[in-house]
């Protein structure tokens, strides 16, 4: 019997692998008990020849399962309406989480999949080679397991082992729960396969370092704009209405506008701690693009209610994290509020077009060829500093975080840009120069296309109420940091 599982709206998945042999059933069902929340649960068991659903773990734990390569699973939402599909083939299993956007649909992959079984890791293989899209998958077989994740890295995925397991899941806790004390994160555009004795990692499709490419800021802007339209025009597909986590800044404001030319109602949603000089540009933008703002200002006493929950989903002592995770945990809750189930973000526009003051200090001390390197490797590391924080915690709210800055094509061709593309060798330039281009081109007020850049956990003053919260409690603020980090893995 083979089992294909595709699910949506997972909160945790889990894939282990005993390298004695031994059942890990009821190892699987204790990491699902981690994740027993408040709100109604389904437990899932994957093996490679069966497949259990139940509300109740304890049902789950009497119905016989016995495999010692195994997939479980907690989400929020029951079979029905979580997207779950189910093919039967030949003793293996296949767990798919997250989304394709274009040009393989997902159901296609899945009847491959289906027709053609004993070429499964050819069709994944080919899935990461051609698909756009934010997923992770494991696929199962007796004393075996591969997995795989999109190249840029959006779904959270990590791996892990130990003397006894090994492992991969969408979170570190399951792992952590397992008895795996340093899960890593599974390196974006790879397939790994794991046994008895642990992992291999196959590169399929990542970013490469490359020399830039001749073009001029004209030729550059026009393809950047097809490339970011092709990607919004992917996400909202099939959507009559979205919301956007907006700034004000030039990144959502890009998203936002260009998206609203895709013909989906566009509902702009801005966080904010009260009296912040940036709520007022963020609505005199809104005003500017013409798009309904919805502001949501909150208190130091909201901050400190919501830290500890925040801590515990991007699972990591950074306070930094922890203050972007804040305005990211509010928006998508208030998302969710609304009735959206899609979010947009502009999240890596940063990386991609030099938005951080410190690229422009580097290329004028060292030269474009080390600044390139720089806004390289943090491209190919941002699944680590930013987009499995923000996934995690938009998942939470059972809103789909979507990030059209973080497509492969879009990506690769960023990178490939001579850097004068990008910032000017000069202090006081405004940065992100082609992507200005792009807005002014596509017809943004100069207004919202010239201002200039502000970190979000600085803007909305999340970061300073995070120092005052730190020391309310008489602790510097990477000490309590970490203790509301040690208290969420008790």
């Amino acid at each position: 019997m083979y089992v294909v599982s595709v699910c949506e709206d997972m909160k945790v998945t889990i894939a282990v692998l005993d390298k004695q042999g031994k059942s890990v059933v009821e190892r699987v069902i204790a990491v699902l008990k981690a994740f027993d929340v408040v709100q109604p649960s389904h437990f899932g068991l994957i093996s490679p020849k069966r497949s259990l659903v139940e509300k109740n773990l304890d049902v789950l734990s009497k119905q016989g399962m016995d495999s010692s390569t195994l997939v479980g699973y907690v989400s929020s939402k029951p079979k029905s309406e979580s997207g779950y599909e189910f093919l039967k083939l030949d003793d293996a299993a296949l767990v798919f989480e997250g989304r394709v956007y274009s040009p393989i649909p997902k159901t296609a992959v899945m009847e491959q999949v289906a027709k053609e079984p004993l070429h499964c890791e050819t069709i994944l293989q080919t899935l990461i080679e051609k698909a756009d899209g934010d997923y992770s998958f494991s696929m199962l077989k007796d004393g075996w397991i591969a997995a795989g994740r999109d190249p840029i890295g959006v779904q959270p995925l990590y791996y892990g082992e130990n003397k006894n397991v090994a492992a991969v899941a969408t979170n570190r806790k399951a792992l952590w729960k397992l008895g795996i004390e340093n899960p890593l994160s599974f390196p974006p555009g790879n397939l790994a396969f794991a046994n008895r004795e642990g992992f291999q990692f196959k590169p399929i499709k990542t970013l490469t370092y490359t020399e830039p490419k001749p073009i001029t800021m004209d030729e550059a802007a026009k393809k950047l704009q097809a490339l970011l339209e092709q990607s919004i025009q992917r996400r909202v597909h099939g959507l009559k209405e979205v919301a956007v986590a907006f700034s004000g800044g030039l990144d959502s404001s890009l998203v936002a506008f260009l998206a609203s030319k895709c013909g989906v109602k566009v509902n702009l949603l801005h966080v904010s701690l009260e009296n912040q000089v940036e709520t007022e540009e963020a609505m005199k933008a809104a005003d500017e693009l013409n798009l309904p703002l919805c502001a949501h200002l909150f208190k130091d006493s909201d901050v400190e209610k919501t830290l500890p929950k925040v801590i515990e989903l991007i699972e990591e002592p950074d306070p930094i994290k922890a203050s972007i995770g804040l305005s990211f945990y509010w928006a998508a809750e208030k998302a969710a509020e609304a009735g959206f189930r899609v979010l947009l973000a502009g999240q890596g526009a940063d990386e991609l077009f030099g938005g951080y003051q410190r690229y422009v200090n580097e290329y004028c001390k060292e030269g474009s060829e080390k600044v390139r390197k720089t806004m390289f490797n943090d491209v190919a590391k941002i699944h680590e500093s930013n987009l499995e924080r923000d996934l995690k915690i938009t998942a939470f709210h059972d809103i789909e975080l979507r990030l059209p800055f973080a497509s492969f094509e879009l990506a690769e061709f960023a990178l490939s840009l001579p850097i004068e593309c990008k910032i000017e060798k000069k202090t006081d330039t405004l940065r992100k120069l082609v992507l200005r281009k792009v807005a002014l081109n596509a017809g943004m007020p100069s207004s919202v296309v010239d201002k200039p850049k502000k970190a979000v956990q600085y803007s909305t003053g999340i970061n300073d109420a995070v120092k005052r919260i730190a020391k309310k409690h008489q602790k510097a603020v990477n000490e309590y940091v970490n203790e509301l980090l040690q208290e969420s893995k008790r």
